[in-house]
């Protein structure tokens, strides 16, 4: 059995300035972004685009930018919503202390599509182009996110099996249980074979809107099997049909992707 090293989750300490490794985390998603996307100008049409003086890196540098408040702001008010409505109802301006931690990739990816259709409205382009565009870049710094989560001990995962050859304690689980290292789960599932499926399809030119849904469902499917392993919340516990909160959001996020990619190419068909 391993035992979880309980690295200090502060990386870096400058007089009062502490900076910590989930900070460096998120900072190391950005940056990975801006890899990829000026990489993702190669792929069709945006290399045509980019010919064309369509699409640049002013444009790549404007998605960061919109993309980083979506990330934020509906990050934490989608933990706000859907793990502990009934506590931030009762202290709302809590919903702002965002230094105390919270953060949920659903509603992350909500404030996402927001900023996203604002920068589309904004630049008089299609949605789904942008999104097309973006979503091939987007795992690698999920990947990133469950690395900090490792660092930090939290989000462990389930009971294991004490055989488990990498069944692991997690001592800030107030228990000495062998569980599942689920973060581990996710970096591998909805980060690395996330990424490398979305980038292997976008570099073919696909409809408009295939990839988008390709991510969704992509996204959806990963993290539905990877919740099985991961200790669900503790004031919320498993809800109906056995299923954790995460897995309920991931449902519609795989129904909705499966539906774009069949409406994306029966639009090329017809």
């Amino acid at each position: 059995m391993l035992i979880h090293p309980q690295f200090n989750p502060v990386a870096l300490s400058l007089g009062p300035l502490s900076v910590h490794w989930y900070g460096i985390s998120y900072l190391l998603a950005f940056v990975l972004f801006l890899v990829l996307a000026k990489r993702r100008l190669a792929h069709q049409p945006y290399a045509q685009w980019a010919v064309l003086g369509q699409w640049g890196q002013k444009d790549i540098d404007n998605l960061m930018t919109y993309g980083v408040l979506g990330v934020i702001l509906g990050g934490r008010l989608g933990y706000c919503l859907f793990y502990k409505l009934s506590y931030y109802s009762q202290h709302p301006l809590e919903v702002l202390y965002i230094w105390q931690g919270g953060m949920s990739f659903h509603g992350g990816m909500l404030g996402v599509i927001a900023a996203l259709a604002l920068f589309a409205w904004q630049g008089q382009r299609q949605w789904l182009q942008i999104t097309d565009f973006v979503a091939p870049c987007v795992p690698t710094g999920l990947a990133s996110g469950r690395v900090g989560n490792f660092i930090n001990g939290e989000l462990w995962g389930r009971a294991a099996d004490p055989s488990l050859p990498w069944a692991m304690v997690f001592p800030q689980s107030g228990s000495l249980l062998p569980r599942h290292p689920s973060q581990i789960y996710q970096f591998l599932l909805e980060g690395l074979l996330l990424f490398a499926l979305l980038w292997w399809q976008a570099r073919r030119p696909q409809p408009t809107g295939w990839i988008s849904g390709l991510f969704l469902s992509g996204y959806g499917l990963t993290r539905f099997i990877a919740e099985y392993f991961r200790e669900p919340d503790a004031h919320l516990g498993l809800l109906a049909l056995g299923l954790s909160m995460g897995q309920w959001l991931c449902v519609p996020m795989l129904l909705l992707g499966v539906v774009m990619m069949l409406w994306a190419k029966r639009r090329v068909a017809t």
